[in-house]
C-alpha cells in the first residue's frame, strides 16, 4: 500500500488549518489506527474547522453534536418511529451514522448520554430497541473538552477516557501563523473550496495496511517497559491498562506509515507516549496537590527506561 496518500491528506488539511501540522498528524495517526481522539483546549482554536477539513479531505460524511445537559442517548444513536403507512416501526438514524463525528464539549452532557457512545467507539455499531445497526466505515470520533469551564460539567469516567486512543491539544498559534491565518481568511473561507484527495474506501485500505507495519521485539519490549512502569510508579494510583500498550503499538505503526516506513522505531513510541498514555493515568491525591501532572511523570519514566537500538 502506498502511504504517500497520507502526506497529500496532511497537505490538503493544511490549506485550511495554519501551523498545526503536528496536531493534524496526530489526528491522522488516530484515524489510521482505527481509534478516536479527544481534544482538550480553549474555544476558538479551530477544533471544529479541523474536523470538517478532515471529513472533506477524505470525502467522508461529517456530523457535529453540541453536547448539553438535556441531550439524550437517542439524540445521538437514533430512534424508532412508527410508520402508519407501513404498519411498523422504522429506524431514524442519529448523527452517529457518519464517517467523522464531532462530539463538541462532551463533558457537558450527563453520564447516561456520554455512555451511549461507548458501543459506537468500540464495536462500531449502535443498538436501538434490540436491533443492531452497523456504522459507516471508517468511523472516527473527535470529542472536545473545554478545560477552563468546569461549572455544569460531567467529567468523563476513567473507563470512557480509556476508550480514546489519544488526547491532544492545539495550542495558540505563533505570531507568524496568526498573520498567515488572517490573510488566508481575509476574503473567503478556504474550507468552502477544499477538495477531497482520498475516499473512505482508501482510508479503510490504509487502516488494513497499517496492521502490516513491522514492530520488532525490542520495540515491543520498550512499549511494555513504559506501560508497566506507570503501574509501579508511587505517584500514580492507577497506571495504564493493556489497552494503552495496544494503543502505543497501533499508533506507532500509523506514525511509521505516515513517515513512509514499513517498520516502527523507538523514537516513534517516545513521540507518542504522552498523547496515548497521559489521559489514562490517575495520580494519587498527594501528588495532585503538589501540582504533579501525568505528562511530567511520563517524561520522568521515559528518561529512566533505556531506549533500544533502532532496528527494522
Amino acid at each position: 500500500m502506498d502511504f504517500s496518500l497520507c502526506e497529500r491528506i496532511i497537505e490538503n488539511i493544511s490549506q485550511v488549518i495554519v501551523g498545526k501540522r503536528q496536531a493534524i498528524e496526530l489526528l491522522l495517526v488516530a484515524l489510521l489506527a482505527d481509534g478516536h481522539a479527544l481534544i482538550e483546549d480553549v474555544p476558538g482554536l479551530g477544533k471544529t474547522l479541523m474536523a470538517k477539513s478532515l471529513a472533506k479531505t477524505i470525502g467522508g460524511t461529517f456530523k457535529r453534536v453540541q453536547f448539553t445537559p438535556d441531550l439524550l442517548p437517542a439524540d445521538i444513536t437514533g430512534f424508532n418511529v412508527y410508520n402508519q403507512q407501513a404498519g411498523r416501526f422504522t429506524y431514524q438514524p442519529g448523527p452517529v451514522m457518519t464517517n467523522i463525528l464531532l462530539a463538541d464539549e462532551i463533558n457537558r452532557t450527563i453520564p447516561r448520554t456520554q455512555s451511549s457512545l461507548l458501543e459506537s467507539m468500540e464495536e462500531r455499531q449502535v443498538t436501538v430497541d434490540g436491533q443492531t445497526y452497523l456504522l459507516p466505515h471508517p468511523f472516527f470520533l473527535m470529542a472536545t473538552q473545554n478545560p477552563i469551564e468546569l461549572e455544569g460539567t460531567f467529567p468523563l469516567p476513567e473507563a470512557h477516557l480509556d476508550r480514546f486512543l489519544l488526547q491532544l491539544r492545539l495550542g495558540y498559534p505563533e505570531k507568524e501563523e496568526e498573520i498567515s491565518m488572517l490573510e488566508r481568511f481575509r476574503e473567503k473561507d478556504p474550507l468552502g473550496s477544499l477538495k477531497a484527495v482520498a475516499s473512505p474506501e482508501q482510508i479503510t485500505e490504509l487502516q488494513g495496511a497499517r496492521k502490516k507495519i513491522r514492530i520488532s521485539l525490542p520495540v515491543r519490549e520498550y512499549i511494555a517497559d513504559i506501560v508497566r512502569a506507570t503501574r509501579k510508579h508511587k505517584a500514580l494510583r492507577f497506571g495504564a491498562s493493556p489497552r494503552g500498550s495496544l494503543g502505543l503499538m497501533r499508533t506507532g505503526q500509523a506514525l511509521a506509515a505516515l513517515q513512509g516506513r514499513d517498520f516502527v522505531l523507538p523514537d516513534d513510541i517516545k513521540r507518542l507516549v504522552v498523547s496515548v498514555l497521559a489521559h489514562r493515568l490517575i495520580l494519587t491525591d498527594e501528588e495532585r496537590l503538589r501540582g504533579a501532572t501525568p505528562v511530567h511523570l511520563l517524561e520522568e519514566i521515559l528518561a529512566q527506561i533505556p531506549v533500544p537500538a533502532p532496528t527494522d
